[in-house]
């Protein structure tokens, strides 16, 4: 935990935030398609910076906006909501894409103390783990197994 402490506090004297990441990073959103069609455009997050940072910045998600986080292996990848600004659902996906575990409604944790927030998640191993704006999974009726193409 103090690693990532350490990481995180590096990230924000490097200047990490102070710009709107939505207008950052246009051109590398990517498609994400729910079984009954609906469809979610995604920001990735692949290099450890942008998984760090996450949604941190981001002062609201529309409902057909996430982030995907791509990660290289297949393994446990608990999430928190560290300075986030809003409520997410968390989906985790398997290699295939099948959902594998989900969060609903996880709360932003505003505190200025890295430690006083909860980790949620990771308990099944995962390689993509995409966030939406809460009440998104309910409204799209996703459940495990389903499959997200990407």
């Amino acid at each position: 935990m103090r690693i990532l402490i350490a990481i995180l506090a590096g990230c924000v004297l490097a200047g990490c935030g102070g710009q709107d990441p939505s207008t950052v990073r246009d051109f590398g959103r990517m498609e994400v398609d729910f079984p009954n069609g609906t469809k979610i455009l995604a920001e990735p997050a692949r290099s450890q910076r942008e998984i760090l940072q996450g949604l941190r910045y981001y002062p609201s998600l529309a409902p057909d906006r996430g982030m995907l986080f791509v990660y290289a292996k297949q393994e446990s990848h608990p999430f928190w909501a560290y300075q986030a600004k809003f409520a997410v659902d968390i989906i985790w996906m398997d290699r295939e894409h099948h959902i594998v575990e989900m969060n609903l409604n996880t709360p932003p944790c505003p505190s200025t103390a890295a430690h006083e927030c909860p980790t949620f998640g990771g308990k099944v191993e995962s390689r993509f783990v995409l966030e939406v704006k809460a009440g998104i999974a309910a409204q799209n009726s996703l459940k495990l197994g389903d499959r997200l193409d990407f």
